[in-house]
């Protein structure tokens, strides 16, 4: 197998409901660490969505293994972040037989 090239520092972040203090909640991103990931990325599609044209691009996003269950292993409903781009998490699958790997399949939207 071809060695990974984990060059992209990514911050894992996952929803929190936070009171909005009129008796309902909105969601807040909670950081919960930095892994180093590698980034592939897919064929886009332009789509419509609010009176405005919005580009998804599907990426698959290798991070190193982690224990099920800790706080370090990435799952859907999480989102990677860099800088200003945000990419949202579908999906997470092991790599390898080893489990050395997780691949996470993720969406990055921006509006066009």
């Amino acid at each position: 197998m071809k060695a990974q090239r984990l060059n992209r520092a990514l911050v894992l972040e996952a929803p929190q409901q936070v009171s909005d203090g009129a008796g309902g909640y909105i969601r807040e991103w909670q950081p919960l660490g930095i892994l180093w990931a590698a980034i592939k990325a897919g064929t886009g599609r332009e789509a419509a969505a609010f009176a405005a044209s919005v580009s998804r691009v599907p990426y698959r996003i290798t991070v190193r293994a982690a224990q099920e269950g800790a706080a370090s292993r990435p799952v859907a409903g999480q989102r990677f972040r860099e800088g200003n781009r945000v990419f949202n998490i579908t999906a997470v699958a092991e790599q390898d037989a080893d489990a050395r790997f997780l691949t996470c399949h993720a969406v990055e939207e921006t509006a066009s």
